[in-house]
């Protein structure tokens, strides 16, 4: 996923939309993986239905805090390190889709460092 470089022309509209489905795909496989890894560790260490594990998941990696109670130590542990991974995850999850806008935005605006 090559963006043009500060000195060469702004790409298209139809390019860029294209670039943005690109990295719109990348965010959405990332939570889908996420809310996967969620569901199955909650279903299996949490003890929780499927229902409820993925209502946990999404919970979870949403910032909105947790639903169940863990009972287990295994399933304690495990809430614990998705949530720290939850957070790493929602924020470079938007980073990705945010950067072609960004990207865009600061070259058509011509921002650089002034070198001379």
């Amino acid at each position: 996923m090559k963006l043009e470089h500060r000195r060469q022309k702004v790409v298209s509209l139809p390019q860029f939309l294209l670039r943005l489905g690109r990295y719109a795909l990348v965010s959405v496989t990332l939570i889908i993986v996420s809310v996967l890894i969620g569901t199955l560790g909650y279903h299996f260490f949490g003890k929780l239905s499927w229902l409820d594990s993925f209502h946990m998941s999404s919970m979870i990696l949403t910032g909105m805090g947790p639903v169940a109670e863990m009972k287990s130590v295994s399933a304690k542990l495990f809430s614990s390190f998705f949530a720290i991974y939850s957070g790493v995850a929602f924020l470079s999850i938007t980073a990705v889709f945010f950067a072609p806008i960004v990207h865009r935005l600061l070259h058509i605006l011509h921002v650089e460092t002034d070198e001379s």
